[in-house]
C-alpha cells in the first residue's frame, strides 16, 4: 500500500524507558536513526524522551514526538492542565501528535467533553496532529460525527502478525485513517516465528523486521520498543524491506486474533 501519512511510519515505543537507563537507551534509539518517538502521560518516560532530545544535540524540528493524554486527565478540569504540564516535562513548545490514551469506561467522562478539549488543544497550539488511541469503530465514528472527516491522524492499537484486526483494518482504510500498531512484535514474541524468520533470512533482515516490514506494507504505522542496541538497528532494517505479495498472504495467514492488552477498562473491539 503507498503510505501517505504525516506519521513517520516507523517510530520508537517508550514504554519502560525511565530514569538515566531510560535517556542512554533513547539516545542509542536517536544514533541508530529513531526521530519519531512516542510516550504517554502514563509511561512516566516524557522526561525521558525530553532529555534525550536535548542531550541528542539535534534541532527540536528533527523529531516527531507523540504523547497522549491519560483516561484520568479526561475530565474538564484535568484536560488542558495535563497537556501543559505534558510539555513542561518534555520541555518542548508544542508535540507533534496528541492522543486520548484510552476513551472513557461506560462514558464515565462525556465523549464530547474530552473530544473537544482534544480539539481545543489543537487549537491553542499545543499539537500539531490530534488522534486516538484504543478505540474501536463505534467511538471513531463518535469522532467523525463530532469533529469531522479527517480531524484524527491516527488510532493506536493492537496491531501485530498474531492480532491484525481486520474489521478496523478494513474500515480505517475506507476513512483513509491511518492506525499505529503498538506491541508490533508481541514482545519479542515474533522472533520465534518460523514463517516471520524464513521471510526475514530471504530479505537479510531479522524475523522482527519482516514483520515490522509486513505491518507497514498494510499501511499501519509501527512502534517497536528496545533498549539493546543490536535489536534497535534490526528493527530500523524493516525500513528498507518491501515484502512480495506471497509473503504478505503467509503473514496475514498468522492472524488468530490473538489480544494481549485488554484491561477491564477496555471498550467493546470489534476483533
Amino acid at each position: 500500500m503507498t503510505y501517505n501519512s504525516p506519521i513517520p511510519q516507523l517510530g520508537l515505543g517508550t514504554f519502560g524507558r525511565t530514569g538515566e537507563a531510560g535517556i542512554e537507551a533513547l539516545l542509542t534509539a536517536i544514533e541508530v536513526g529513531y526521530r519519531h518517538i512516542d510516550t504517554a502521560q502514563s509511561y512516566d518516560t516524557e522526561s525521558s524522551v525530553g532529555a534525550a532530545i536535548r542531550r541528542s544535540g539535534l534541532p527540536r524540528g528533527d523529531f516527531f514526538v507523540t504523547t497522549k493524554v491519560a483516561d484520568t486527565n479526561l475530565d474538564r478540569a484535568s484536560f488542558m492542565p495535563s497537556v501543559e504540564k505534558s510539555l513542561e516535562t518534555l520541555g518542548i513548545d508544542r508535540v507533534d501528535l496528541l492522543l486520548i490514551h484510552w476513551p472513557s469506561q461506560h462514558d464515565f467522562v462525556p465523549f464530547e467533553d474530552y473530544m473537544l478539549a482534544l480539539a481545543e488543544a489543537k487549537a491553542k497550539g499545543f499539537t500539531k496532529h490530534i488522534g486516538v488511541s484504543n478505540f474501536p469503530i463505534a467511538d471513531l465514528e463518535r469522532t467523525r460525527a463530532l469533529l469531522g472527516d479527517d480531524a484524527i491522524a491516527t488510532d493506536q492499537v493492537e496491531i501485530h502478525p498474531y492480532m491484525q484486526t481486520p474489521k478496523l483494518r478494513d474500515y480505517a482504510r475506507s476513512r483513509r485513517l491511518t492506525l499505529t500498531a503498538y506491541q508490533p512484535l508481541v514482545k519479542g514474541k515474533v522472533h520465534d516465528d518460523p514463517v516471520l524468520a524464513a521471510i526475514g533470512k530471504a530479505h537479510g533482515v531479522s524475523a522482527a523486521a519482516a514483520a515490522l516490514a509486513f505491518l507497514m506494507g498494510e499501511g499501519h504505522v509501527v512502534i517497536p520498543a528496545s533498549s539493546s542496541k543490536a535489536n534497535l538497528e534490526a528493527n530500523f532494517a524493516a525500513l528498507g524491506v518491501r515484502l512480495t505479495d506471497a509473503e504478505m498472504d503467509q503473514v496475514r495467514a498468522l492472524n488468530r486474533g490473538d489480544r494481549r492488552i485488554n484491561p477491564a477498562k477496555s471498550p467493546r473491539w470489534d476483533d
